[in-house]
């Protein structure tokens, strides 16, 4: 089910619902949309539809959703926002929230701030966090610079050399698709979403260590961007955690499984 695009904070999110069973509400990584997920294929959504009730949403700025130049309205806890409002406009009171890297840290403050709301946790690939942070938004500064000034078929091949993250390590297909998803992007949301991150930090640690629902930490090994040792401190704060860490495609396959079996099991 679609339907008309729910507005929050000024801005429409467009949105798709199906599935049978309990509700999973899911959100995409930066610079991704639920088109793009789709073709990458992280999770089998298909299958997973067969025993969840999946809501999924493009985040402002991406996708079909409509783009901000606020660049503070990116910030993860504003994110979280938007993804309540979604909740509350589809009727859900209460569900598991997950998604990938931007969509994780999304889930991450919407339990924060509003622990009643959320029964359980899905945090596939988590970002750089706390002092990994700066790093990381430095280069998304450089990237939206260079895309403002010399263009995305710049940035596309500074990038071709990056090795990718182990389970995709002579995937080329993957890569192939990564960069025409660039190339469609409009420029100046694609430069806009990336500075938004800079606005994006996880909540405190104390605010993680009490979160007090299930969670599934899902992550790979060979991605600087989505550190394994960020997937092993949330494993440490937070009491009631599972933890799969991936080094190959063979295991990533299984993540839509695993999502659908923790899912089923949270209260």
């Amino acid at each position: 089910m679609t339907g008309q695009a729910i507005t929050s904070r000024g801005i429409d999110l467009a949105w798709d619902r199906s599935g049978v069973g309990p509700t999973l509400v899911w959100g995409h990584g930066l610079t991704s949309s639920r088109s793009a997920e789709d073709e990458g294929a992280l999770v089998d959504w298909p299958t997973t539809r067969e025993r969840l009730d999946v809501v999924r949403y493009d985040a402002r700025g991406h996708g079909e959703s409509g783009f901000s130049d606020d660049l503070a309205s990116y910030g993860w806890a504003d994110l979280a926002a938007d993804q309540l409002a979604v909740s509350d406009a589809l009727g859900i009171d209460r569900y598991v929230s997950g998604g990938a890297s931007m969509g994780a840290a999304t889930a991450l403050h919407a339990a924060v701030s509003a622990p009643d709301r959320i029964a359980g946790l899905v945090l596939m690939i988590p970002p750089t966090a706390w002092e990994t942070r700066a790093a990381q938004v430095d280069m998304y500064e450089t990237m939206a610079s260079i895309i403002e000034t010399r263009g995305v078929e710049v940035l596309i091949a500074a990038g071709a050399d990056t090795p990718p993250p182990d389970p995709f390590v002579g995937d080329e297909v993957r890569r192939a698709q990564r960069d025409a998803a660039m190339r469609a992007a409009d420029p100046v949301r694609l430069a806009g979403v990336l500075r938004g991150a800079g606005h994006a930090d996880f909540p405190p640690r104390d605010a993680v260590a009490a979160i007090a629902v299930p969670t599934l930490i899902l992550a790979w090994t060979g991605d600087p961007g989505h550190p394994v040792s960020t997937a092993d401190e949330l494993s440490a704060l937070i009491p009631d955690t599972t933890s799969h860490i991936a080094a190959t495609a063979d295991e990533v396959s299984r993540w839509g499984a695993l999502i659908a079996d923790f899912v089923a099991s949270v209260p």
